[in-house]
Parts: C-alpha cells; structure tokens; sequence
C-alpha cells in the first residue's frame, strides 16, 4: 500500500469512528463512545504521521490537479477549505479528547466545556475525514494527476 493510499485508508477510518462514536454517545454509551474517539484520536494522528512522511520524504512527488477544466474550480474549492480546516483538527480534537477525559473523570466544569467544543470539533473534523479522502481520489483514481506527477518525474 503507498502511503497515499496510507493516509486516505486512516483518514476513512477516522470517519467511521466519529460516526460511531457520536451514535455511542446519542445511544448514552460514554465509555464506548470514549474508546472510539480516542481511536479515532489515533488513526488521525497516523494518518498526519503517513502525510508528512508522504510529503517530506518525496516532495518531488506533489500531485497537481490534471483532471477536466470543469471540474478545477469545484476541486479547488474543496482544497481550499480542507486545508486550514485540517490545520486546527489536530488542536481541536486534542483539546476535545483531554476535556472528555477529565469529564468522565469526575470533573465536572470539564463536561460542558467538552460538549460545546465537540459540537464545534466533530463536523470539522468529519469534513476533514471526509474531503481528505475525496481529494485522494481525485488525485490518485479519478484523473491522470498521478500519472502526470510520475511522468514528471521520468523526464
């Protein structure tokens, strides 16, 4: 598996365990919804490690839309609001996971301050998960980006 590959498996992974972590908390299950955020937590903080190798071990590598002209400014679009919105997921979702912590442990001023930063933490970083993956196939399965960036390379 390539590491792009990699990143787009955990970030798809990632999705999956918000989802069924926020239903485990809607359903009243805190400590299974805690075991999934945190794991969640986890294959986010793989899928950083597997995108900066990507990126700082083969810079030459960079991939560059090369998909049809119509669909540039929708794939731009896209790039633009996943890239600071994936910047703050590591923050916000840290600080989230620590305050749902010291909730469930006891600390009660905790609680209301890690529901309100959830409400604010899990669609961005659904949005993330979400648009990570789709930009992955538009680079890599659904246009000749890819190739393009390896024939780049062999000239």
């Amino acid at each position: 598996m390539s590491l792009p590959e990699l990143s787009a498996t955990l970030n798809s992974i990632a999705a999956i365990l918000l989802v069924t972590g926020y239903r485990a908390i809607r359903a009243g299950h805190e400590a299974r919804h805690a075991r999934l955020m945190t794991a969640a937590l986890a294959a986010s903080v793989l899928f950083l490690a597997s995108y900066l190798t990507h990126h700082f071990t083969a810079p030459e590598l960079s991939v560059k839309y090369a998909g049809p002209e119509m669909w540039r400014l929708p794939y731009l679009t896209l790039l633009l609001a996943h890239t600071p919105l994936a910047a703050l997921v590591p923050f916000l979702a840290i600080r989230t996971v620590i305050l749902g912590r010291r909730a469930i442990s006891g600390d009660e001023i905790a609680r209301p301050k890690h529901v309100r930063l959830a409400k604010i933490t899990f669609p961005i970083w659904m949005f993330v998960s979400i648009s990570g993956v789709l930009i992955y196939f538009i680079l890599y399965q659904w246009t000749d980006s890819w190739q393009l960036a390896i024939g780049a390379l062999e000239k």
